[in-house]
């Protein structure tokens, strides 16, 4: 079957009235055959235009493709969760979707400005260390997280690592509008996925079955800010039902935002406050490449060349915290060095 024929089926089956995605399966079961499957449904003529526009959709872009259950590419992550979409439309570099390692970062949509620069740094941190970023292109924790793990805001840049959006609407429409510009730099530069036909609105119930693909692409989940109800809970839950690590950022105690974070790490989420939390977790997928250290100043060389705590290099160097203090105001006095969102310091590039 081509995939235009392949397409077709798929519609027919999936589009049919009283049928979803679970339907879809025992019918496939029933009938032993995709085709026969299809062929048993009754095609209205709702069902003629959408398979007509989405197939003039995947024919209008060479980056635009299908990816169908039984493909060989189909991720094994996402095949092994507990309910791996049929259909998924692709817009973007597909290439990567099945042979990189993927993080999930989600988070509220109304962060703290500490909870979007937490977002960002620790996404361009999981990029830097060979990760796709995965999350949905929501405002908030979710559009920070895509600019960070693709390397820089609206600037025009094009280098940086991989990300992948999952929609909850049709792959034409971008919600929020205001994402246009990230929806266009994921296509070039990393990928967008949803199991919605072209022209799809972004309907509420679309989004927590969104949430169930995200977790099943990755092998581990960060919540960076998220109320006590919250979608990024959703996600995550889904995750550990997949057998995904979860990961949380802590924050204030006054803060809404880091109520479902605070609740997670109780239920037993890794608490995160930079990305070497993390990657003991994860192992033995691929760690950042460690950095030569042949520096003459000592706290440059335990440093290296990822954010790290002052804990993280008083346990390296094993000084005494006034000393350890007192030459990182020196480094920074004299820009070799400077603090970052989350209480870390960094080795800044010209160093």
């Amino acid at each position: 079957m081509d995939r235009t024929a392949e397409l077709a089926a798929w519609m027919r089956l999936l589009a049919a009235p009283g049928v979803g995605r679970l339907r879809a399966r025992k019918l496939l079961q029933q009938w032993g055959s995709l085709a026969a499957a299809a062929a048993a449904q009754a095609q209205s003529r709702e069902t003629s235009t959408l398979i007509e526009r989405s197939q003039h959709w995947l024919q209008a872009d060479a980056r635009r493709s299908l990816l169908c259950l039984g493909d060989p590419d189909y991720p094994e992550r996402l095949l092994h969760s507990p309910d791996p979409p049929l259909l998924l439309f692709l817009e973007g570099q597909r290439e990567p979707l099945s042979a990189m390692p993927a993080m999930a970062v989600v988070g509220s949509r109304h962060p703290t400005p500490q909870g979007r620069d937490n977002a960002r740094l620790l996404a361009r941190q999981l990029a830097q260390a060979g990760y796709a970023v995965v999350s949905g292109l929501a405002m908030g924790i979710d559009g920070e997280a895509h600019w960070g793990a693709l390397g820089g805001a609206m600037s025009g840049a094009t280098t940086g690592g991989v990300s992948w959006a999952v929609l909850g609407s049709g792959l034409d429409v971008v919600h929020p509008r205001s994402h246009q510009a990230l929806a266009e730099r994921l296509r070039e530069q990393g990928l967008l996925i949803s199991e919605h036909a072209p022209g799809t609105p972004p309907l509420p119930p679309h989004f927590p079955a969104r949430n169930r693909i995200i977790a099943g692409l990755s092998i581990g989940c960060l919540v960076v800010e998220a109320a006590e109800k919250s979608g990024s809970l959703i996600t995550a839950r889904l995750a550990l039902e997949a057998g995904r690590e979860v990961f949380a950022v802590p924050g204030s105690i006054h803060a809404p935002q880091s109520r479902g974070c605070h609740q997670l790490i109780r239920e037993g989420a890794t608490l995160v406050t930079c990305i070497e939390d993390m990657l003991p977790e994860l192992a033995p997928l691929p760690a950042p490449a460690a950095a030569p250290l042949a520096e003459a100043d000592p706290v440059l060389a335990a440093m290296g060349w990822q954010p790290c705590s002052l804990d993280a290099l008083l346990a390296r160097l094993g000084w005494r915290t006034e000393d350890l203090l007192a030459r990182l105001l020196d480094l920074e006095l004299e820009g070799q060095v400077r603090r970052v969102p989350g209480g870390l310091f960094e080795r800044r590039a010209c160093a």
